[in-house]
């Protein structure tokens, strides 16, 4: 009897897990899953790419943040809006906060706007400045981002630099 119950919650246990990856949604699917089960998605509802989870992400941000790339890359060229903005900011800011570069000129490739302001104010050039990401600095003064702009705090991405007293990011800000 022991033995029944066993291969029964076993076959109940792998039921519901491949119940489970049936159903993924496409805020899973963004942070790890393939652009084929985005596509899948699409067939069933064209504008599932473009809509958000229940904390205002799209799948755009979540992609950008979670690293997943291939996916990122398919919805820059397939969303309706690709500098949307979120309560904690754009899918280039995601790409900012998480420190990839190539994800971040990808996003500035494809006109994402590099002058987006979230709620707190934050442009992406002042999260690279406040993480001291030079590199990544040194990407968005290319693509002539704004340094003027002040965040709620009343920083600009210069002013942030001074505060982490590092030569090398301070030397990219200044006029």
């Amino acid at each position: 009897m022991k033995n029944i119950i066993f291969i029964i919650s076993i076959f109940l246990g792998s039921s519901m897990m491949s119940a489970q990856e049936k159903v993924k949604s496409i805020f899973d699917i963004a942070r790890s899953g393939t652009v084929a089960e985005v596509k899948d998605l699409m067939k069933q509802d064209p504008d599932i790419i473009n809509k958000t989870n229940e904390s205002g992400f799209s799948p755009l941000i979540l992609a950008c943040y979670r690293g997943n790339t291939e996916v990122a890359e398919f919805l820059m060229d397939t969303v309706k809006d690709i500098d949307y903005n979120s309560s904690m900011g754009t899918a280039l800011m995601a790409a900012v906060f998480k420190g990839d570069i190539k994800l971040a000129q990808e996003l500035l490739d494809h006109k994402s706007d590099i002058n987006t302001i979230d709620s707190q104010g934050t442009t992406p050039l002042i999260f690279a400045s406040k993480l001291g990401n030079t590199e990544m600095v040194k990407l968005l003064v290319k693509y002539k981002a704004n340094k003027t702009v002040k965040d709620k705090q009343g920083n600009t991405a210069f002013e942030y630099a001074v505060l982490s007293k590092n030569p090398e990011l301070i030397n990219q800000l200044k006029n």
